[in-house]
């Protein structure tokens, strides 16, 4: 056990603690992670060019960085470890400001002890096990990292690092804390708050469903669109995450409203292939578009057109007698978009900048128009 110098505070029945950890705590107990995917395309490594410039070993330093899908971190933001170190540096330099004025923000898993000192209910001294990992940062990462790759390039910061404190929320409540912090004040990356939302903000199934449906269609190695998809609002993918699963959320409620129980409950068993045949079914129907650059279809306009169509499309494949859920009966269901609309529809330069004057959303809105008159 560490023990450091503390002061309990209670707000609506919740207790917190106000502490200062060392530098040396942290890199004792603290675990920095980000949410990630397994199996999924890898970053692109960082240019060697900036690599040289970097103040920080991002070798050693990404060795002590998680990633797993019970994490709830962002994406670290090299540039942002970059400045933070030149700033501690400064900071250190100087004497004459603090480098680390404001608290982070850290949970445990692994409940705390307090011993109130003689007349004291709220001041005391806190006993944390001395474990690594066993804290999380849920405000403040990059700032501890930076902290920490300045001990790892072996500079000694000897200062105090004020800290508030969690020991007894939920794995729920954490998150739900987490975006309230980063949605209004840093702009927490709407893509980042879909992945936290379907799976551990609140039970919705309708938006867990959308979001596996999207990470199939950006890892799945046979999609069309693998890797061209920014999970977490980060990579090299063109389309955003957030948008599509608005779209596919809205496609699972107007199920919902219009179709049986039945209907709905094979959808949702059924949602992966689906989506998953029909871009494949897409990408054939509209081949130079989809491998072409000079071509928009691959952008979150047409992507949402197209889901926002895709009621219209299992409705035809039925009218077909086929298996709306089948590539080859999607295939002959959007043969007509092939014969009608055409790959020049999408060109970059052509009709797609001529329709693109009332915005994206008003191309969303005609491009979808055009896809269901297509199929009557």
């Amino acid at each position: 056990m560490i023990t450091v110098p503390t002061r309990r505070v209670k707000q609506f029945g919740v207790e917190f603690y106000q502490a200062g950890l060392s530098a040396k705590d942290i890199d004792r107990l603290v675990k920095f992670e980000v949410l990630g995917y397994s199996g999924g395309p890898k970053n692109e490594p960082a240019k060697k060019t900036r690599m040289n410039r970097s103040r920080v070993n991002w070798d050693s330093l990404e060795k002590r960085i998680g990633e797993s899908e019970a994490a709830y971190q962002r994406p670290v933001i090299r540039r942002k470890i970059d400045e933070l170190v030149a700033y501690y540096r400064e900071c250190k330099d100087a004497a004459t400001l603090p480098a680390i004025p404001g608290a982070v923000i850290i949970t445990s898993e692994k409940r705390f002890t307090f011993t109130p000192v003689a007349g004291q209910h709220d001041l005391g001294l806190l006993q944390i096990p001395e474990e690594h990992g066993v804290l999380r940062v849920l405000d403040g990462q990059h700032r501890l990292l930076a902290l920490h790759a300045l001990s790892q390039a072996g500079e000694n910061m000897t200062i105090e690092v004020p800290a508030v404190l969690f020991d007894s929320l939920d794995a729920r409540q954490i998150v739900e804390l987490f975006v309230t912090i980063n949605a209004k004040h840093t702009r927490l990356n709407p893509s980042h708050i879909i992945s936290l939302a379907g799976r551990k903000l609140y039970p919705d199934a309708n938006q867990a469903l959308a979001h596996d449906v999207i990470r199939s269609l950006n890892e799945d190695d046979t999609s069309p669109l693998h890797g061209e998809i920014k999970m977490l609002g980060t990579g090299r993918g063109r389309v955003s995450q957030a948008p599509l699963a608005e779209e596919i959320v809205d496609f699972f409620e107007t199920v919902e409203k219009v179709g049986s129980g039945g209907k709905l409950q094979e959808l949702r068993g059924g949602a992966k292939r689906f989506f998953l045949n029909y871009i494949k079914a897409l990408s054939t129907t509209f081949p130079a578009a989809w491998a072409g650059r000079k071509y928009s279809i691959k952008t979150g306009a047409a992507l949402r057109a197209f889901i926002r169509a895709a009621p219209d499309v299992m409705a035809r494949a039925r009218e077909l007698r086929r298996d709306p859920f089948d590539l080859n009966a999607i295939r002959e269901a959007i043969k007509p978009w092939g014969e009608r609309l055409r790959d020049r529809r999408f060109e970059t330069e052509g009709e797609w900048k001529l329709k693109l004057a009332g915005g994206t959303r008003g191309t969303v809105e005609v491009l979808t128009r055009e896809l269901r008159d297509a199929l009557r």
